[in-house]
């Protein structure tokens, strides 16, 4: 008999305390499904008027390292009995949770309320991600 090994269960993790929150949601279903756990930190793409910038590659790099950095030290504290993999991306947050989460087991977001303009234009990441997942969130 083949038995599958399990689906990753994924996680937004944008630093905030909601999201970490929702990083202990999902550690808790990653141990009683005995998943690994798959920790997403979506960084928003930056943009300048400047085409020819060798320092930005540099900060862009030394901002990805610090954020996962972080998520380790977090993830750490946590989760030593769950395989963890962590991915600090570029791109807009709801799209990349939703292509990281593509076939697993359940992507797990926080949500803190999407308030100001910002928030009645486009609506919160959760709320997209709830809107455009294929997988339970």
């Amino acid at each position: 008999m083949t038995t599958t090994p399990p689906r990753p269960v994924v996680v937004g993790h944008d630093g905030t305390y909601a999201s970490s929150g929702a990083l202990r949601f999902a550690l808790t279903e990653a141990r009683r499904n005995e998943a690994p756990l798959r920790v997403v930190h979506a960084m928003p793409l930056r943009t300048s008027a400047f085409l020819d910038l060798p320092v930005l590659a540099e900060d862009l790099d030394a901002e990805r390292q610090q954020v996962e950095a972080t998520l380790s030290a977090e993830v750490a504290r946590l989760a030593d009995d769950v395989d963890v993999q962590l991915y600090a991306l570029r791109g807009q947050a709801t799209e990349r949770l939703i292509a990281a989460a593509a076939g697993e087991e359940m992507l797990v977001v926080g949500t803190r309320g999407a308030g100001g303009f910002t928030g009645l234009r486009f609506g919160s990441t959760a709320t997209q991600v709830v809107r455009h997942s294929p997988i339970p969130g």
